[in-house]
């Protein structure tokens, strides 16, 4: 699905790469999900990259699991999981089979489906919508059953951004983890107000 907003859908090329690489050039590129209520997404802002089996904090440090299995697999496929018992993350993996990683998608700056994901947030501030890992995945009625389902051709796509924007990016360190916590692998548009905290 190509489109005059959000450009050409990223392919398995752009995925299976160096994950921090991703995790940079994903910022600034278009997140859309499409459901049986609509059509959702925006500009992802933030992201935070997971190295495999070499990265404490990372899922798949701990070794295949049925949780992380979709890590183990090709690039460029959904990875969700729930966290705290509260909300789901969206991710999608990078690398090659033989390096389990993934980039997290911290949050977006809402650009379609502004209406349907206020009523799934139950917020009407547009800065509080996908202003964060759960949040996005609250606003964009993204599940746990597509969990395992493609990037490259499912209904959560990754887009070039057709805007053509260069913008500074902020390299920081990741956001509530208790392991490799000062490992910067956390990136967000410097100065962006959609981010999930600068």
């Amino acid at each position: 699905m190509s489109n005059v907003f959000w450009g050409e859908r990223l392919g398995y090329d752009f995925f299976a790469r160096e994950t921090a690489l991703v995790a940079r050039e994903l910022l600034g590129k278009w997140l859309v999900h499409h459901d049986k209520e609509g059509l959702t997404g925006g500009i992802i802002v933030e992201t935070e990259a997971y190295l495999g089996m070499d990265d404490p904090a990372c899922h798949a440090a701990r070794g295949c699991t049925p949780r992380n299995r979709v890590m183990f697999g090709p690039a460029g496929i959904i990875y969700i999981y729930f966290i705290y018992g509260v909300h789901y993350c969206l991710n999608v993996t990078t690398a090659s089979p033989k390096q389990p990683e993934a980039v997290l998608i911290r949050a977006l700056e809402p650009r379609v489906g502004l209406e349907l994901m206020e009523r799934r947030r139950k917020r009407g501030k547009v800065t509080e919508l996908c202003s964060g890992p759960g949040k996005l995945v609250q606003a964009l009625g993204i599940t746990k059953q597509l969990n395992g389902s493609s990037a490259l051709e499912g209904p959560i796509g990754f887009y070039a951004n057709s805007e053509g924007v260069e913008r500074p990016i902020t390299v920081t360190t990741r956001v509530g983890i208790s392991k490799a916590v000062d490992w910067p692998l956390r990136y967000y548009l410097t100065g962006n107000p959609y981010v999930s905290r600068s």
